[in-house]
């Protein structure tokens, strides 16, 4: 009782000590209120009104492509199944299910749907993946697959005497009638937008020095499929019927009236907005009611998608970046991918090989295959080989040569290089030359698909990020040579060699390999 009394005592004194200081000291006046903040422009505000659950415009050339698709992998399907079953079927006119006799052709029009089914699941016919990388393919291998599975493990359940060679051969030719006819579709869609048609009518918006930086590349990558119908300036006030290579420019403010004509479906961020990711957040609500797409720029440089991994964490979306691989179990399938490829080649090729050593050596003479050294994986020197296109003394007749240079950055190119001989003329407009590259592929000092193989020369001229390049093995063949060879500036062949370093896959080895053989028989840039 003792205790409680003191302490209440304690707290009273507290109390009225409290109450003297604040007389002593009269409270501050509050901070005067700050003015209210600006309402945001009007290109990125909220308007409930146009707020509706339209999806993404389609343009008419969208819906016809799918259309073509759609077509084109139901007559591969039919075929294949009909051919498997004639060829190694046992010609039966029913098969049994689950004791009941089906027919067959119910029974393949069953195995025909099931594997349209799995293209579709896997959205394999998606635009976002149409003409360009190898995601497409991988799709519709993997729609196979489970198609495969899921046929294989209903027969089994329900006891259908089906011959398994059939649904092997069957599968097989389906398999490989939709890659061979998705690569024709792809190859069409592309000439069809290098001619300026199936593509996408775009707004490009941010500050003009990015939208300067981004605009060639949209025209120059028909790939992409974007047409720049107008720009919207977010860091100056255009003035009016302002153009940036013969597009219109405007203001932030008229953004979302424009995005709203019918036949603009896309929104592409070429910078950051005025505001940073809150102003970002508006801009997407504020197109809700547009039926368009809003593409938002990636700082993520070289790095493509299937090293991008978006994680939502309590609304906080995380994004994962796996970082690239250069040892372990891919690539040692790497390896061994190499190793088959190119023993399959200089066997294959041996013939041609001896007609092109004959041919160099009735010409002039000289020695049939040219060594030089070049760098490889981590700046190690190796001797690559090659078939010899100039001359013997090619190398001292090149200083002379070099006031009429026509390469960019550290490479030498020639159009009409007079050290080229008769023979190696033909040789390199066919890409010949680089056959006896397969030695070096299967002894280990490159590989079938890398970045292209450097002379040590070029690689003291590196500066910074370049010498990444060196982090794989140099190719045979690579972005580099599919995306226009000696044609490339300096920088673009950086560009490519360091996106392959970034990302590179045995699919997209596979899918390189296949564009190849068509760079080859197109001799674009062979010089």
């Amino acid at each position: 009782m003792e205790h409680e009394t003191a302490a209440q005592a304690r707290a009273a004194a507290r109390r009225r000590s409290e109450r003297s200081g604040r007389a002593a000291h009269p409270a501050a006046p509050p901070p005067p209120a700050l003015p209210p903040a600006p309402p945001p422009p009007h290109a990125l505000r909220w308007d409930p009104s146009r707020t509706h659950t339209r999806g993404p415009r389609r343009p008419a050339w969208v819906v016809r492509f799918h259309a073509l698709l759609l077509a084109s992998d139901v007559a591969v399907l039919v075929v294949a199944t009909a051919a498997a079953a004639w060829t190694w079927g046992r010609h039966d006119p029913a098969v049994t299910v689950f004791g009941v006799q089906v027919p067959t052709v119910s029974w393949l029009a069953a195995v025909v749907a099931v594997w349209l089914v799995a293209l579709a699941a896997v959205r394999s016919r998606s635009e976002l993946i149409l003409a360009v990388g190898v995601t497409e393919l991988q799709r519709v291998l993997n729609a196979s697959v489970f198609a495969l599975g899921a046929v294989m493990s209903t027969a089994f359940l329900a006891e259908a005497d089906v011959a398994r060679d059939t649904l092997a051969g069957a599968f097989g030719l389906g398999l490989l009638g939709l890659m061979v006819t998705r690569l024709a579709w792809r190859h069409r869609l592309i000439a069809w937008r290098s001619a300026g048609r199936c593509k996408r009518n775009a707004l490009l918006v941010g500050p003009r020095r990015d939208v300067e930086r981004l605009l060639p590349d949209l025209r120059r990558n028909h790939r992409a499929g974007f047409r720049v119908v107008g720009i919207a300036l977010t860091d100056v006030d255009p003035a009016p019927d302002a153009r940036i290579d013969d597009v219109e420019t405007f203001g932030l403010e008229e953004l979302v009236d424009r995005a709203h004509h019918p036949r603009v479906t896309t929104v592409v961020l070429a910078g950051d907005l005025p505001g940073g990711r809150a102003a970002i957040r508006r801009l997407g609500w504020s197109l809700e009611g547009a039926a368009t797409e809003l593409i938002l720029p990636s700082r993520l440089t070289y790095v493509a998608g299937p090293r991008i991994h978006l994680r939502p964490v309590e609304g906080m979306p995380l994004v994962h970046l796996s970082l690239p691989t250069y040892t372990g179990v891919a690539y040692v399938a790497k390896r061994v991918m190499d190793v088959l490829v190119a023993s399959a080649a200089l066997v294959v090729l041996a013939p041609v090989l001896l007609a092109v050593a004959v041919a160099i050596k009735l010409d002039d003479g000289g020695p049939v295959l040219f060594r030089q050294q070049r760098v490889g994986n981590h700046e190690q020197l190796f001797t690559m080989y090659k078939f010899r296109t100039m001359v013997v003394d090619a190398e001292a007749r090149l200083a002379a040569l070099q006031e009429r240079n026509q390469g960019a950055g550290v490479l030498f190119k020639m159009t009409d290089d007079p050290r080229v001989t008769r023979v190696g003329r033909v040789l390199r407009a066919w890409s010949l030359d680089e056959l006896p590259q397969f030695l070096n592929a299967l002894v280990g000092t490159m590989s079938v698909v890398g970045p292209r193989p450097p002379l040590p020369r070029e690689v003291a001229l590196y500066d910074g990020d370049v010498h990444r390049r060196l982090l794989s093995k140099p190719g045979i063949t690579g972005l580099w040579q599919v995306s226009g060879r000696s044609d490339l500036s300096w920088e673009e062949s950086v560009q490519l060699d360091l996106s392959y370093v970034e990302n590179w896959s045995l699919s997209g080895d596979l899918m390189i390999i296949l564009r190849t053989f068509r760079c080859v028989l197109a001799r674009a840039g062979a010089y």
